[in-house]
């Protein structure tokens, strides 16, 4: 969704968006030439559009956080970051291919796995077990809010949601006595989660806070923790692993 809304927005007079999928073979020689990729069986997901393309100079900044050529108000910066680190949590790769005047086409590479499945087990349905607690989570992403939201509602959470930290502010003054936890995003617009958490406490200085963040280095888990933040979660969410941390949370007096 990220790079389809950045080509959307390099194509501002009309364009083509072209959405590939198929399998390919890394070899040894094309990882030698590629920091990252592993041999092996990959499914390969190519994204392209027919935009104003890149120099070579955008080019090597566009993964880096914060940095963006859009103006004002319309980017953060943070959206190929947040690409870059999921794929690097998945053992994954990505290339960028662009001239200007010619287009760009990202390529995203990630390993190819079995065709074995498993069931869940009696003890599965037991680790995904909900509650009954009002947790408000903080999320500027709003598809990953209310997916969340839904999952938690499924789970028979009562699930408050805050678009940024200044929203969670006010909504937690309102709402302090119902909520047991907050699961806070680390990076958000108007005010990111680490001046959102200092306010909470300022608020409540027993608050139960769960820090998530999409970056795949372990500085964001080290972070929460000197915050004082009682455990944190990587996005996207493994929904067992975060059902499981989140039961143990609350459970906790």
């Amino acid at each position: 969704m990220n790079l389809a809304v950045n080509a959307k927005d390099a194509m501002a007079d009309g364009g083509k968006l072209t959405i590939e999928t198929k399998n390919v073979v890394l070899d040894e020689e094309y990882c030698s030439r590629h920091l990252g990729a592993k041999p092996g069986d990959h499914v390969l997901l190519s994204v392209s559009d027919t935009g104003h393309g890149m120099d070579r100079e955008t080019l090597s900044h566009i993964f880096e956080p914060f940095y963006t050529t859009k103006e004002i108000g319309r980017g953060t910066g943070l959206g190929l970051a947040m690409v870059y680190g999921i794929l690097k949590q998945h053992d994954g790769h990505v290339t960028c291919d662009s001239e200007p005047g010619m287009g760009t086409t990202f390529k995203i590479y990630l390993l190819a796995m079995g065709t074995e499945t498993k069931e869940l087990s009696p003890t599965d349905e037991v680790e995904l077990s909900g509650g009954t607690e009002t947790i408000l989570l903080v999320d500027d992403d709003e598809i990953i809010r209310d997916l969340t939201k839904r999952i938690l509602e499924q789970r028979g959470y009562t699930a408050l949601t805050a678009a940024n930290g200044k929203e969670a502010l006010n909504l937690y003054k309102k709402e302090r006595k119902s909520i047991s936890l907050v699961i806070l995003d680390l990076v958000m617009p108007e005010m990111g989660g680490k001046e959102c958490f200092k306010e909470l406490l300022k608020i409540d200085p027993q608050v139960k806070v769960l820090i998530s963040s999409g970056y795949a280095s372990g500085g964001s888990h080290r972070q929460a923790i000197e915050l004082g933040a009682v455990g944190f979660v990587r996005k996207p969410y493994d929904i067992r692993q975060m059902l499981q941390v989140i039961r143990k949370i609350v459970d906790q007096n």
